[in-house]
């Protein structure tokens, strides 16, 4: 009596098993941007202010604060899977997240008083940050590489498998050529397969033959993997993300609508909900543009549009308070805070969560992923804590601040960011191998939109010579793949 094997994932391969691990991925991530957009009315609602004694102007700092602290919370959880989101893997860390959101969730919705609303924004953040700095890695690691910047930008629009390139990390071979299989709707004894396999375990024995230790990053010694500069890079999106002025608009734009604008606060309301139906449409367009335009030209495009909308905004507030035209000035100034939405949709929405999981390498994906999360969290808190004072003190001049900033990040991204598009996550590997230099202009295969030939080549040729059933170097491969390759080899 022969005994018929379960099929892994209920028998889903290829492009459903991605599509599942997508919609698992997007309803995470949507969960990020649910808060912010319920927040953001809320803290203009009367009954609220009343409820937690925050009515008047002496209570602006107290408010900042509540709405801040969740970010504190996020910086909390994104340490919390920096520590063990390695040991529990991608899908336990995402339900662990998801348990401790339902627990804040509970909290501040039956809050009566300002110190369970602060306890329940904060144990809402520390299971946020650990989705965020969970969900965009399990969504690279599982995604081929044609899907791959497309799915997690698709994530950020939404603000049943473990990860093969976890699994391999930690041992699990059989479990990761599994998955493999599954998501490429491949036979496991597939050339491509056990090609795959091959080169994730070369970058996994490569990283830790030449593994620095976090106390040693700073120190002057060899680091052949450019461990710091990759972390550095993905941390970066995250600062840039943040200093790009985008939580101005999604916790406070109907309170600046109110303050800055001058508009009623139905008016305010009203507007806020026409943005987030043109801000979807903008950050689908992402999902069109992310492998054709690239990461690093639509980073440079978003900044650029948010500079040229700051800009114009501070000049025409500027106008507004000294001119006698007052209401037609400030008027104008709304169509460039939904342009903004629009130049941060289409680039800087979603490419800072995806860049840190494909620039760091696989055994510092959990910890380079959590390092950017937790960059993002601590200066999102700085942002939210900052903007109704800022507002409320500085004027027309405060969004001259964000003018600035964006300024400076253009020349970063041209000259410092690497382009990751329609490369594999060990095509990353290999080029940090090759000790390139700091400034990625210098070489063209470093910034270019399309897969570099040499790469291509590489992989051909292994791919060929696996078929081909040649003794080709396992480069750190364990038995249970050179098992694979012999059955490929007798077939």
């Amino acid at each position: 009596m022969t005994t018929l094997r379960k099929k892994p994932f209920f028998g889903l391969t290829g492009g459903w098993l991605t599509f599942w691990i997508t919609v698992a991925c997007a309803t995470d991530m949507s969960l990020f941007g649910y808060d912010q957009g319920v927040f953001s009315g809320v803290v203009i609602t009367r009954d609220f202010l009343e409820v937690h004694d925050l009515v008047g102007p002496t209570k602006t700092n107290t408010l900042s604060t509540v709405t801040a602290i969740y970010d504190i919370g996020c910086f909390i959880g994104a340490i919390v899977a920096f520590t063990v989101g390695e040991r529990l893997g991608r899908k336990k860390s995402i339900i662990l997240g998801t348990l401790i959101m339902a627990v804040g969730t509970i909290l501040q919705a039956s809050s009566f008083s300002l110190a369970q609303m602060f306890v329940g924004r904060i144990v809402l953040g520390v299971g946020n940050g650990v989705n965020t700095a969970t969900a965009p890695i399990w969504q690279t690691e599982t995604s081929q590489l044609k899907w791959r910047g497309k799915l997690v930008v698709f994530e950020m629009m939404m603000n049943i498998a473990e990860s093969p390139r976890w699994l391999l990390a930690h041992g699990r071979e059989e479990e990761a050529i599994e998955v493999l299989s599954c998501l490429e709707s491949k036979p496991a004894n597939d050339p491509f397969i056990v090609t795959q396999c091959r080169e994730i375990n070369f970058s996994v024995r490569y990283e830790r033959e030449n593994a620095v230790r976090w106390r040693d990053l700073l120190r002057k010694r060899a680091n052949t993997t450019k461990t710091l500069r990759r972390l550095v890079l993905g941390a970066g999106s995250q600062f840039m993300q943040q200093f790009g002025g985008i939580n101005i608009m999604s916790y406070y734009l109907p309170t600046v609508l109110i303050k800055s604008v001058g508009l009623t606060e139905e008016m305010a309301r009203l507007l806020s909900a026409c943005n987030a139906v043109s801000y979807l449409f903008f950050s689908g367009i992402a999902v069109l543009l992310i492998e054709r335009l690239g990461r690093r030209c639509l980073m440079m495009i978003s900044t650029f549009g948010q500079f040229f909308c700051f800009l114009v905004i501070s000049i025409l507030l500027c106008f507004s308070e000294s001119s006698a035209e007052r209401e037609k000035y400030a008027s104008a100034s709304v169509a460039f805070f939904f342009l903004y939405y629009g130049a941060f949709g289409i680039g800087m929405l979603g490419i800072p969560w995806l860049y840190p999981t494909e620039i760091n390498s696989l055994p510092m994906r959990t910890k380079g992923a959590a390092v950017a999360t937790a960059m993002d969290w601590i200066t999102n808190f700085v942002i939210v804590e900052i903007t109704p004072i800022g507002i409320q003190s500085l004027r027309w001049k405060f969004w001259l601040v964000w003018t600035a900033t964006n300024a400076a990040f253009l020349p970063i991204l041209y000259f410092f960011y690497p382009e990751t598009a329609n490369r594999s996550l060990e095509d990353m590997d290999a080029y940090y191998r090759s000790n390139p230099s700091l400034v990625v202009t210098k070489d063209p295969d470093a910034i270019c939109r399309k897969r570099p030939q040499k790469y291509i080549d590489h992989e051909a040729s292994v791919i060929e010579k696996t078929a081909a059933g040649l003794n080709y170097p396992s480069d750190g491969t364990v038995s249970h793949v050179e098992q694979l390759e012999a059955e490929a080899d007798k077939e």
